[in-house]
């Protein structure tokens, strides 16, 4: 992840003191996030666990997906457990969508400080050298392109504010492919393939994201972080 507003430009950052559904320190009080894909239309939720942990910490978070229905029930949600939450629909592979969303931010909230850019696609199930070329472009103009270009739009505001937090997220297939499973035995074959014990959840997650945009994170620069359980990843 990256923070910006220093001297040369983005500096990333790493930190943070976990949050508990019971509660603990507002460490992002007067802090305003934006998360994309922060539903539970999102498979695994990862999103929406992520804009609640925010939100816990002190955070005013807007959310996005790319359908309606989704965002309202996820900001319902959200607000219903007193957390300050808006959201709007947005497909990231727009530039037009990336911008509105952006723009709501700053509508509704004034700033921005955090962007946590979590919308991806996975259009193809299978190897890879079946995937056509619109495939490939669709994956590229979500997972890559389309980060790029939030990155680009949201650090100006941050630089702003004298600062930020970016955290860009990814999955461990970017490491290891992963067999997908419809029974137990294929699942437990997967994990130990993985060499992890248990499947993440997205409350692991979302903890691991507010550590890189706490204050405490203000001295960590340009990391990855593997939330898998000890998995052994290798490139």
């Amino acid at each position: 992840m990256w923070r910006s507003g220093l001297p040369g430009g983005l500096r990333a950052v790493f930190g943070g003191s976990p949050l508990s559904s019971g509660g603990s320190p507002r460490v992002l009080e007067g802090k305003v996030a934006l998360v994309t894909a922060g539903t539970d239309g999102c498979v695994p939720r990862i999103g929406l666990g992520v804009a609640e942990a925010l939100g816990v910490a002190g955070a005013q978070v807007l959310l996005s997906s790319r359908h309606a229905h989704n965002v309202q029930r996820a900001v319902e949600q959200l607000r219903g457990r007193g957390l300050q939450v808006s959201g709007v629909t947005c497909h990231v592979g727009r530039a037009e969508d990336r911008e509105r969303m952006v723009q709501a931010a700053l509508d509704t909230f004034g700033a921005i400080d955090i962007l946590v850019s979590n919308a991806a696609v996975n259009p193809h199930l299978g190897p890879a050298l079946e995937a056509d070329e619109r495939i490939w472009e669709k994956v590229f103009q979500v997972n890559v392109t389309a980060a790029a270009m939030l990155v680009r739009l949201v650090v100006p505001h941050m630089e702003r504010r004298g600062g930020g937090a970016i955290v860009v997220m990814s999955s461990i297939a970017g490491y290891q492919p992963m067999a997908l499973w419809e029974d137990e035995a294929t699942r437990e074959r997967a994990l130990a393939a993985l060499g992890a014990e248990r499947l993440g959840s997205p409350q692991d997650v979302a903890q691991a994201v507010l550590f890189l945009v706490s204050p405490q994170a203000a001295f960590v620069a340009g990391q990855t972080l593997l939330v898998a359980g000890g998995a052994r990843p290798r490139l």
